[in-house]
């Protein structure tokens, strides 16, 4: 029985943009074809959604959005629909911690990225499109009159530094909170246990009443895994890390071979020769993620409609 996709969630860097940070030509006439056909496109990224504003008006998205790692979903007029907040609490101790062990701490209060002073991590983020990062000092200063969503420790360029740094605040978080990596290797994320695209996800199908089964994410990273498995076809890149193939039902090509056209246009727009690049996926791989399943009742969620 073949399924009609009537959504599509797809993350930004490494799957929507190519490395250049461009939306093709081709990328974007197939997610037109696939609105003109009724279909919700919804971006599911961890940026901001100041970050996407030009692609939201150049494709003419009508459908709300995903960001912040699902940790914000924002209407298409800009209007904040969903939030989950990081405990103040789990904030100050990571950031100390981290500033401690010479990274770098920004924190993204929904549209805000907050940090104690500009250097050359917190460049970084500049080249992702986000907005201007705003400096206000001590970021634990601000915990008590800002709320605050998720932190990110940088440290350009050490990869094994950051790697230790997942380690150590693992064991002192102990579940309290969870702790992302996209597919850049310079920065550790932390946000509240609950919050991930994939659970975003959930909310905005039940919202949309679209079952999952009806959707089709697309993604590259290990913070596209819960919605990958969530959705009835879950695609990976063909530059995904190799537990996001694992997780998906079919692997299309690169970011930088038009991999989002491909999947567009095989299960959406129904061309006529399916492309040989998208690979399936043994079934048994594709399971549901049991993080999704529940909200952490220590995060504090706040919903505006």
């Amino acid at each position: 029985m073949t399924t009609t996709i009537q959504l599509i969630a797809i993350d930004l860097d490494g799957t929507l943009l190519n490395s250049q940070h461009e939306l093709t030509e081709r990328t974007e006439k197939a997610i037109k074809a696939a609105m003109e056909k009724g279909v919700h496109i919804i971006f599911a990224t961890g940026k901001t959604r100041g970050s996407a504003l030009s692609l939201i008006a150049r494709l003419g998205l009508t459908s709300p959005g995903i960001y912040l790692q699902g940790l914000a979903a924002y209407n298409a007029d800009g209007s904040l629909r969903h939030q989950t907040l990081l405990d103040k609490a789990i904030a100050r101790q990571v950031i100390t911690f981290a500033e401690d062990r010479g990274f770098t701490v920004v924190a993204y209060s929904g549209t805000r990225i907050l940090t104690r002073k500009l250097n050359r991590d917190t460049s970084i983020l500049t080249q992702y499109g986000e907005p201007d990062i705003e400096v206000v000092g001590p970021l634990q200063n601000i915990l008590d009159t800002t709320p605050i969503n998720k932190v990110m420790a940088v440290k350009k360029g050490e990869q094994r530094a950051v790697s230790a740094l997942r380690w150590q605040l693992d064991m002192q978080l102990d579940g309290a909170a969870r702790l992302v990596q996209a597919a850049l290797p310079d920065m550790l994320e932390i946000v509240p246990s609950g919050g991930s695209k994939g659970a975003a996800l959930k909310t905005l199908l039940k919202d949309l009443n679209i079952p999952a089964e009806n959707a089709m994410a697309i993604g590259d990273g290990e913070n596209d895994i819960e919605m990958i498995q969530l959705a009835g076809i879950g695609v990976a890149m063909g530059n995904a890390l190799p537990n996001v193939k694992s997780a998906a039902d079919h692997i299309t090509t690169t970011n930088d071979a038009d991999g989002v056209a491909e999947a567009i246009e095989r299960f959406v727009l129904k061309v006529d020769e399916p492309t040989p690049a998208i690979e399936k996926q043994d079934s048994a791989a594709h399971q549901p993620a049991p993080a999704i399943e529940k909200q952490d009742s220590d995060t504090e969620v706040v919903e505006k409609t």
